[in-house]
């Protein structure tokens, strides 16, 4: 009893607690190599016969997040920088 109580005690007790990722999140965006955020384009679920052929053209792979959604997801995300 007493050698796991100093056990315990060695730990740091100043240590900070870690971060925790949305789990939302990290299964939505990806990182560029420049620290902008890739993520898939909306509205590409359903209803793909009403949209234009345009839309769905432009709507194909991933865009980069606007300079404010881009903020608001790295707090979501604090370690991937």
């Amino acid at each position: 009893m007493l050698r796991q109580m100093r056990k315990r005690a060695t730990f740091k007790e100043s240590e900070m607690p870690k971060q925790k990722t949305k789990s939302g999140a990290k299964k939505r965006f990806k990182f560029t190599a420049n620290g902008h955020i890739k993520v898939g384009q909306a509205g590409k679920r359903h209803g793909m016969i009403k949209r234009t052929t345009k839309f769905v053209r432009n709507a194909r792979g991933t865009m980069v997040l606007s300079e404010p959604d881009e903020r608001i997801v790295k707090v979501y995300m604090p370690y991937n920088r």
